[in-house]
């Protein structure tokens, strides 16, 4: 794909690993929408910004009438409640797994049909490492990235014969405020934003940017020991 002639558009665009999409997206020449729940704080040249929340359905409606021309869509919006499963609000849980999910969903559902009607495009879904792998005091984040994963994995399969490329950009800790209070090592927003467009460029089905991503992937095989070697 040449991104210098797509069209995007960039949930979660405020901040974060959205802002980073948003800057390398439109230094490549794409026309970029980023979109937020708080447009007034975009603020980058020449990105329209749009009033966007990804849990409410008269919002993706509404988003969807104004970028009707768009022929990439990245799922970037995300919430980090902290909520584990045993003991963690309802409410929480609820808006982990409507954010990440329903919310994906939601969007692919809705701008699909713009994306294949324009001659086709792509979707990228920003999951997570703890698509993967789970720890109890992120159940709740890390059980909506699984859902996440599995929707990317379905959704693949139905649009591609529509011409949209369906990928997932796995990356562990970002130097964002979403882990702020992690003391590992973080990887760069721009620089998981500059894998993040070239693999959208490249067709990839699957972006694994970090050395934490790549290990969890490799660690898949061997089961819940592998995974979870505490439990042996």
């Amino acid at each position: 794909m040449d991104i210098s002639t797509a069209r995007v558009l960039v949930t979660g665009a405020n901040r974060g690993l959205g802002r980073a999409l948003t800057q390398e997206l439109a230094a490549r020449g794409a026309t970029v929408y980023g979109a937020s729940r708080r447009p007034d704080k975009i603020d980058l040249p020449g990105v329209k910004a749009i009033q966007l929340d990804v849990t409410d359905p008269a919002s993706v409606a509404a988003a969807a009438k104004e970028a009707r021309d768009i022929t990439v869509l990245i799922n970037n919006a995300g919430s980090s409640t902290g909520a584990d499963l045993l003991t963690g609000s309802w409410d929480a849980i609820r808006l982990e797994m409507e954010t990440h999910y329903l919310g994906t969903l939601g969007m692919i559902r809705a701008f699909a049909p713009l994306i294949e009607a324009q001659g086709g495009g792509a979707v990228l879904n920003v999951l997570s490492a703890l698509s993967w792998i789970s720890f109890p005091a992120v159940g709740a984040y890390a059980a909506a990235k699984s859902a996440e994963w599995s929707l990317t994995n379905a959704l693949r399969q139905q649009l591609a014969p529509r011409g949209i490329n369906v990928s997932g950009l796995h990356v562990g800790y970002m130097d964002t405020d979403m882990a702020r209070h992690v003391t590992e090592p973080k990887t760069a927003p721009a620089d998981v934003a500059r894998a993040a467009v070239d693999g959208i460029a490249s067709g990839a089905a699957e972006i694994v940017v970090d050395d934490r991503s790549h290990q969890v992937q490799a660690n898949l095989s061997g089961g819940v020991a592998a995974l979870y070697p505490q439990l042996g």
